[in-house]
C-alpha cells in the first residue's frame, strides 16, 4: 500500500472513529429532543428537529423534519406520538382560513409523518393546544380572532372543526387593537376550562370545555381584563393549578392570577419584564413560562433580546422580577425549559440561532452553555421524549 494510501486510510478510520464515538456518547447520553417551528419566507423548509444532551448541555446539528409553509407554532399529543403544526397564512387550498396539520412521530429519526391537514376557520392561526385527555385540538387564530376546536382521530388525524368561536370588541391601541386577536389558547390543569389570551381586546376569555363532543362555551364569568393597552399573548398555569401568568405584549409587563373556584381568574399583580422598568424603544414580549418546579417563570422581551427571570412566592403566587438574562441573539421569539427543568432553549428569530441556557436549581438564574445550533427563522420550541 503506497504511503499517501496508508495516511488516506488513517484519516478515514480516524474519522469513523470520531463519528462512532459521536453517536454512541449520544445515545449513552441523557438526551432529549426538541422540534422547532418556524416560519418558511426566509429559506426555512418547515420544522425542524435537533437534540440536546443534558448531561453537556450541548445541541446537535438540526435537520428538517417535516416541510410545511409558516410552520410558526407546534404542539405534542399527551400520547407522545403525534405533533400539530399551524400554517400561519390567511388561505389554504385556496379557502379563507389559516392550516393545521397532524404528524406521526418518528420515535427512532424524529422524522414527521403527515397524517392530514384541516382549514381552522380564521387568518394566522398562531397558537395551538391538544386537552389533557387527547381528544381535540384547540387553536387560535390571530386575523380577526377567533377560537376553534378540532377532534382528534385515534390515528393521530385531524377531522374538521366541531367548534368555532368568534370573539368581538376592541381596546384602546389604535394601531394593535382595533379588534380582537386571539393570540394563545390553553387547557387548565383539571382540563375542564380553555383560556384564551386575546391581544386585541385585553382580555383573557375562559371557556368551559366539553372534550367528548369539541365544544367551547363561555364561563361565567366570559372574561377577566387585563391592563388597558397591556396586550396579552401568551400564558402559563403553575404546576399546582391555583396560579396562572400572562405576559402583556405591547407594555413589556407579567401579570399574576389567582385562579379561582369555576376556573374564574382574578388578576393580583402586573411587572415590567425590563430591567428597572426603563423602556426599550421596540420592545415587545412573546412568550411566558414555569419552571416545572414551580419556583420560577420567565418571559422573552424581543427588543431587549432576553429573558426576563422571576422568583414565585408559593403560597400567593406573587413574582418578584430578579433579572434578566440575554438570549444570545436577536428576537426571542418562543423559548421552552426542558422537562427535566435543567435547560431553556431559547429561539432567536432574526438571529436564526436557539441557544442553550442552564437554569441555576436554587436561584432560577440562567448562564449560556455556549451551545447553540442554526436554524432559519426560528419561532416555537417543543421537546419531546419517548415516555
Amino acid at each position: 500500500m503506497r504511503r499517501w494510501e496508508i495516511s488516506l486510510w488513517n484519516v478515514c478510520l480516524a474519522l469513523g472513529i470520531l463519528v462512532m464515538s459521536n453517536v454512541e456518547m449520544v445515545q449513552g447520553a441523557d438526551v432529549v429532543r426538541a422540534y422547532i417551528g418556524t416560519y418558511t419566507d426566509k429559506g426555512s423548509e418547515g420544522v425542524y428537529v435537533l437534540e440536546l444532551d443534558r448531561d453537556a448541555g450541548t445541541l446537535t446539528e438540526a435537520r428538517v423534519a417535516a416541510k410545511q409553509t409558516s410552520a410558526s407554532f407546534l404542539t405534542i399529543h399527551p400520547n407522545r406520538q403525534f405533533l400539530y403544526a399551524v400554517s400561519e397564512v390567511e388561505a389554504t387550498d385556496g379557502k379563507k382560513g389559516g392550516g393545521v396539520s397532524a404528524y406521526n412521530i418518528d420515535p427512532a429519526s424524529g422524522k414527521l409523518q403527515r397524517l392530514n391537514g384541516e382549514i381552522t376557520g380564521g387568518g394566522a392561526p398562531c397558537h395551538l393546544v391538544v386537552d389533557p385527555a387527547g381528544k381535540n385540538l384547540l387553536i387560535a387564530n390571530y386575523s380577526g380572532g377567533s377560537v376553534a376546536c378540532l377532534p382528534i382521530n385515534a390515528d393521530g388525524s385531524l377531522q374538521p372543526t366541531s367548534c368555532f368561536v368568534q370573539h368581538t370588541g376592541s381596546s384602546i391601541d389604535p394601531s394593535r387593537q382595533q379588534a380582537p386577536h386571539a393570540h394563545s389558547i390553553n387547557v387548565d390543569p383539571t382540563g375542564d376550562y380553555a383560556v384564551v389570551a386575546d391581544l386585541g381586546l385585553d382580555k383573557v376569555l375562559v371557556y368551559k370545555l366539553d372534550s367528548d363532543h369539541g365544544q367551547l362555551t363561555p364561563n361565567e364569568p366570559p372574561s377577566t381584563s387585563t391592563k388597558a393597552g397591556g396586550g396579552p399573548r401568551h400564558l402559563a398555569f403553575h404546576p399546582n393549578g391555583k396560579f396562572a401568568y400572562t405576559n402583556l405584549e405591547i407594555t413589556s409587563e407579567i401579570t399574576a392570577f389567582q385562579v379561582q373556584t369555576g376556573g374564574v381568574l382574578a388578576g393580583i399583580q402586573t411587572l415590567t419584564t425590563l430591567p428597572g422598568g426603563k423602556p426599550v424603544p421596540g420592545n415587545s414580549t412573546a412568550e411566558c413560562q414555569v419552571h416545572p418546579s414551580g419556583k420560577f417563570v420567565y418571559v422573552s422581551n424581543r427588543g431587549h433580546h432576553s429573558l426576563a427571570i422571576y422568583t414565585v412566592d408559593q403560597s400567593t403566587g406573587l413574582l418578584a422580577h430578579i433579572g434578566n438574562q440575554s438570549t444570545e441573539g436577536e428576537t426571542p421569539r418562543n423559548f421552552c425549559i426542558d422537562p427535566s427543568g435543567k435547560y431553556i432553549l431559547a429561539a432567536n428569530q432574526d438571529t436564526d440561532n436557539v441557544v442553550v441556557l442552564k437554569i441555576n436549581q436554587e436561584t432560577g438564574l440562567l448562564a449560556p452553555t455556549g451551545s447553540q445550533s442554526q436554524v432559519p427563522t426560528p419561532v416555537c420550541v417543543k421537546f419531546w421524549s419517548p415516555n
